[in-house]
Order: C-alpha cells, then structure tokens, then sequence
C-alpha cells in the first residue's frame, strides 16, 4: 500500500498520542503492592494484569477518534476488522511477568500492517522514558526530551556475538535444543527481557534475539523497529514471521545466516 507523506505523518501522530496516554496508566499499576492479576491458563502461568486492559482500551479508544477505518488487533480484546486496509497491532504490556516483579524490561507495543507488511512500530519504555520508533525509512529513540537515531551493529560472526531471549525454555524441547545449539557459538546469551531485547538489538547494543511461540502482537512492533534501524528479522527457515511463532532477529546478515543454518540442523 502506498501512503502518502501526510498519512504516515498522521500514523506517527496517532502513535505517540497512544504511547503518552497509556503511560501514566502503566506507571500507576508498576512497582505496586496490589496489582489484581489473573492467569490465562488452566496449568501454568499467563498472567494479565488490570493494566494491560486499561492500556489496550486507551489505545482502542484513540484510535476510534483518530483513525476510526483502521482496524485493530489486539491481546485482551476481540478484533475490529479494517475499512481502510491499515491494522493496528496492539500488546498493552509485553512482558507481563517483569512488570508484575517490578523489572523494567516490560513494554508497550504498536505495530501497523497495511495488509501485506509491517509498516511501522513502537516500543515504548515508560518507566525508563524511550521510545523506540521504526518505519517509513527512519529509526529512533526518544529518550525523555532527546530524539536520536539508532542503527543495529555489525558482528559478522557468532563468536562475537550477544545474544538475548525471553527463558531458557525457548518453545518446545526440540526448538529449545536447536535454541542451544546457537547460544553455545555465541560469547554470550542472557535470558529475560521480553520486547526490550529487540529495543536493544535496534540500538546496537546486542546482536541476535532468538524466541519462539511468539503471537502476533508480540512481534509485529519490535519487527518494524529493529527493520527500520537496519536489522533482519525472519522466521526459524528465514521466511517471513508477521504472524508470530519462531523467530529470530539479527544486526548483521551474516550471523543471521550462521545462526539459521544451525537452527535447521544444516
């Protein structure tokens, strides 16, 4: 879809009003003694907070406003079908778990897909004040009242490389086995930062984030952010990975390439 410099303009705008309505919201409920939460699951732990709804209604609710065609998908709440062909991708809070032990490694997450590709997204970090932006050929942060640009680095080889995921248990046992082989040729792998993984792979700090079992909302900002700022990110088999599942985010294509080959077994 071809967007016209006024509608990607307008798409930033709705962004950051989405991202400066639902941090204070966010910042009301982190590092509290009497967060309600709930789980998800039957056996284990998936948790959801009152946060994470209040956060996606604010979203939803601007952009009813601001966008009213645009479509929206989202974790706690049911999917708005689109009229304009633009969709909204929406995690009120990536990283419930952190959140709810008071680790800023949490985040809140916007992407937008014109219905072929992640076009543009948002990670932003209330409690540290960033906000990595990616999309429409630019790539930034905001850091409080600084706005700067930021690049993946380059690491040709695994050897050299810092690599990130969420826990140990990356997916299924095999896909946690295949995860292993690749953090064994790293120089070092670390574990627990949810969304802000990708923030930092976006920045040049870190080389390769590694997950699996992603959801849609999970992905699709970090996706934008970390493309923008010149990075790749694909599936397990190097195809695309709008939709979720396995996932693997590289600075450098080469290590991208390496770490690919060893996840298929080649």
């Amino acid at each position: 879809m071809d967007l016209s410099e006024l509608e990607k303009q307008n798409i930033l705008e709705t962004a950051n009003n989405m991202a400066d309505a639902a941090r204070p919201i966010a910042l009301s409920y982190f590092r509290t003694k009497s967060q309600e939460i709930e789980n998800k699951l039957i056996k284990g732990f998936d948790p959801v907070t009152v946060a994470d709804k209040e956060i996606e209604l604010i979203f939803r609710k601007i952009l009813s406003e601001q966008r009213p065609g645009d479509g929206v998908i989202g974790e706690e709440f049911p999917k708005t079908p689109s009229q304009s062909g633009i969709t909204w991708i929406l995690d009120p809070i990536d990283g419930t778990r952190g959140f709810i032990s008071g680790s800023p490694t949490w985040g809140m997450l916007i992407g937008v897909n014109d219905g072929l590709k992640t076009i543009f997204g948002v990670i932003d970090q209330p409690y540290t004040e960033e906000r990595f932006i990616g999309g429409f050929g630019y790539s930034t942060l905001q850091a409080k009242d600084k706005i700067s640009d930021i690049n993946v680095r380059e690491c040709s080889n695994l050897e050299d490389a810092i690599l990130f995921s969420t826990m140990p248990q990356v997916g299924s046992r095999s896909e946690t086995e295949l995860f292993n082989k690749v953090a064994e040729k790293c120089k070092l792998t670390r574990f627990g930062l949810d969304c802000y993984a990708y923030a930092l792979l976006a920045m040049g700090q870190i080389d390769l984030v590694i997950e699996a079992d992603l959801n849609i909302y999970d992905i699709q900002g970090p996706l934008a952010v970390v493309e923008a700022a010149g990075g790749v990110v694909t599936n397990w088999h190097g195809g695309p990975v709008d939709g979720g599942g396995q996932v693997i985010a590289a600075g450098d294509p080469k290590i991208h390439s390496a770490a690919i080959k060893l996840l298929n077994n080649l």
